[in-house]
């Protein structure tokens, strides 16, 4: 009874870890180019009464030991980089990554990337995300451009008042061998790690990498039907654990209670 109370004690650990999970990847529902987490599971020791294989006193071979689990321990937390959803914004400044790559932006000297694509003109001409981290390679578009337009491999050109053309330059993706590995810093933003990765350049659409849709975002891939369904499951799992506390203690309690 007392190793049913510890194992059901871990299972609740777990699925408050779970449920936290599922409440992070609702709240960032629409936030643009959020990738949702999973945590993942391991059953822990197991505390061994009889081997496989033994012989018993008889000297017969046991063909079936006895095993009892201790319990359940979260291993991994992981982001599933699965591609969201599109919408349609026709702001000339956001981008979504069709495939595979990730934005650079330079953050208090910080080389760090993102999937959001939501960018901006800042006073100096200089693209940058929303709290003003600068793209890279730097794009500055001239005070007297009227349009700008961005291929599908990155080529960003300023149509200017007079009716001319000029070539800005070159959005580069960047990816990862293990993008589950970046660290999430939160703010949309990865930092590379050693599991992630050494960090790949290329240009869009080549060598694997995804494309560049101008006036469109992802959206986060959350799928909140899925959500749902696993806060339910995850509910229930709660309580059979709970369930199980509250029995195990109930019969430590009429053993308690065998003399009076």
């Amino acid at each position: 009874m007392i190793r049913s109370l510890w194992s059901a004690a871990t299972g609740m650990q777990a699925q408050q870890l779970k449920l936290d999970v599922i409440a992070n990847n609702l709240a960032n529902v629409n936030t643009s180019g959020f990738k949702k987490s999973r945590p993942d599971f391991e059953d822990l020791l197991y505390q061994k009464l009889k081997l496989a294989g033994a012989l018993n006193g008889e000297g017969n071979q046991v063909p079936v030991g006895m095993e009892i689990g201790l319990g359940v321990r979260p291993v991994s937390v992981s982001k599933i980089f699965s591609q969201g959803e599109y919408e349609q914004t026709n702001n000339e400044l956001d981008l979504a990554i069709e495939g595979r790559g990730f934005f650079k932006v330079l953050v208090n000297g910080e080389e760090l990337y993102t999937r959001a694509g939501h960018f901006k003109v800042d006073r100096d001409g200089y693209i940058v995300t929303p709290n003003g981290a600068k793209l890279q390679p730097e794009i500055v578009v001239p005070n007297n451009a009227v349009r700008i337009e961005i291929t599908q491999d990155g080529q960003v050109t300023a149509i200017m008042g007079d009716g001319t053309t000029q070539n800005l330059g070159q959005i580069l993706l960047y990816d990862f061998p293990n993008p589950a590995g970046l660290y999430s810093l939160g703010r949309n933003l990865y930092r590379p790690s050693d599991a992630s990765g050494d960090v790949i350049e290329g240009q869009p659409g080549a060598e694997g990498f995804g494309t560049i849709a101008q006036g469109y975002l992802e959206m986060s891939n959350v799928d909140v039907v899925e959500e749902m369904v696993q806060m339910i499951v995850t509910q229930r799992a709660y309580e059979a654990n709970s369930k199980t506390i509250q029995t195990a203690d109930r019969l430590l309690e009429m053993a308690n209670n065998v003399k009076r």
